[in-house]
């Protein structure tokens, strides 16, 4: 494949002093760490919404992207459809990127109606099982895109609108199909325009009732058509409704234990959800990787100056370990994946941007593994952590632990005490020693 970026070889692993921009510099993805290669870690997915359809506009500008490739196409939606797959498939192949993702609408235009919508993603999916015999390359999960057509003003599955729940439930089961069709791996539910903007108008309660039979309803028909990979749901804050139901990993555990659905569902999370959530990167990782339900990851970061959801692509190297020190603690990501669910800034509006960005954000995700593997490998945390905690491995920390504490028997070791003794978190040390290996 050689057709739309002919100036661009296949990006190569050349070592942390190489200044080729279009090489790697720590993503070597033969390379054995704690016994997977660094692409079974890692097994990066390109977003199709950012890479190939985004056009680097904002609300104060038109688009900036210039995309050669694309001025090929006639006026056919189809034919410029096709040649953004075709493109797609190519810059995958020369980034060495396994699996990509993508919303139904980013694949084929919706036409006229529903029936013209389906047929356009069938034909679709014709070229990109073509593409996936042809290069090995297999997609990571799938979705529909439920908030950005008018008809979701008030939201999908959240509607007031029963129509419009009926339509969203109609765009679900055909990704769903799609997904089962391409051999996908998860498929994730991004309620973009699930939540109110006041309570002035809005059924809190038959909203969130209704959600979760949409989710029902949803899981039922991926059973039925043997859908065998992840059910994912991914939290975001904000944006673009004010409350929004999916606000963090909390808010979300908290919804599927409610409606009983969380034996049906793990977690998307992305970083630039966290942040704007209040929450790190991390946290929102952690906490879903002790309740079980971390499921896949959308690899990006945010501004923390701006209040909204920049979708960067990933340099922050203290990020990138933390997350990964999250996903090796978990034994990994599979069969989830690392998502670049990343856009280059407007200012950068060339061809070779696209592979720039994706250099850079694999490379800060590959030295992020590293640096975590190495403080597993060294247990830097692991035994402080373990001390700090060793009072709930004897005596009345023991009976706490196992259950065999009451109420009273504390109170009896509470009047024993003449004086507690407690030693420091040693924080700045603890950061210290990170900053050592990063």
């Amino acid at each position: 494949m050689d057709y739309f970026f002919p100036n661009i070889p296949v990006i190569s692993y050349e070592g942390p002093n190489s200044r080729n921009p279009f090489a790697f510099r720590f993503y070597n993805p033969d390379e054995v760490i704690l016994g997977k290669t660094m692409k079974e870690h890692l097994r990066f997915s390109m977003a199709y919404w950012h890479t190939l359809c985004a056009t680097g506009t904002d609300p104060f500008g038109r688009g900036t992207a210039i995309r050669p490739y694309e001025e090929s196409a006639s006026n056919d939606p189809m034919e410029l459809a096709k040649i953004k797959m075709r493109a797609g498939f190519e810059l995958m192949q020369k980034l060495q990127i396994p699996y990509f993702c993508f919303h139904d609408c980013d694949v084929a235009p919706e036409g006229n109606s529903l029936a013209e919508f389906s047929r356009n993603l069938d034909e679709m999916a014709d070229l990109a099982e073509e593409l996936m015999t042809q290069t090995g390359i297999k997609l990571l999960w799938g979705t529909a895109n439920l908030f950005s057509h008018p008809r979701y003003v008030h939201g999908a599955a959240t509607s007031c609108s029963a129509d419009v729940f009926a339509y969203a439930a109609a765009q679900v089961k055909k990704a769903l199909e799609l997904t089962v069709r391409l051999k996908g791996e998860n498929y994730v539910f991004w309620g973009g325009r699930e939540g109110y903007e006041t309570l002035l108008n809005t059924d809190f309660s038959l909203e969130l009732d209704n959600l979760a039979r949409f989710l029902s309803l949803a899981a039922d028909y991926a059973d039925k058509i043997g859908f065998k990979g992840q059910l994912l749901i991914e939290p975001k804050p904000k944006e673009p409704t004010k409350h929004q139901y999916d606000f963090d990993v909390a808010g979300v555990l908290g919804f599927l234990q409610k409606y009983g659905l969380e034996g049906r569902f793990k977690l998307n999370i992305e970083a630039n959800h966290a942040t704007l959530a209040g929450h790190t990167f991390q946290h929102e990782l952690a906490m879903a990787r002790i309740n079980n339900a971390l499921g896949s990851i959308d690899a990006n970061q945010g501004d923390l100056l701006l209040g909204w959801d920049t979708d960067q692509f990933p340099t922050n190297i203290y990020e990138t370990t933390l997350c990964m020190l999250e996903v090796l603690k978990q034994g990994g990501i599979a069969p989830g994946g690392l998502n670049f669910d990343a856009k280059v800034r407007r200012g950068s509006f060339t061809p070779e941007d696209l592979f720039l960005g994706h250099i850079a954000g694999m490379d800060g995700f590959a030295r992020g593994l590293r640096i975590a593997a190495a403080l597993i490998t060294d247990k830097v945390f692991d035994e402080f952590i373990e001390k700090r905690y060793q009072s709930f491995q004897i005596g009345i920390g023991a009976s706490i632990v196992n259950g065999e504490a009451t109420l009273e028997s504390l109170a009896v070791h509470a009047h024993t005490l003449d004086e507690i003794k407690l030693e420091s978190g040693r924080q700045e040390y603890l950061e210290t020693l990170l900053n050592l290996y990063i």
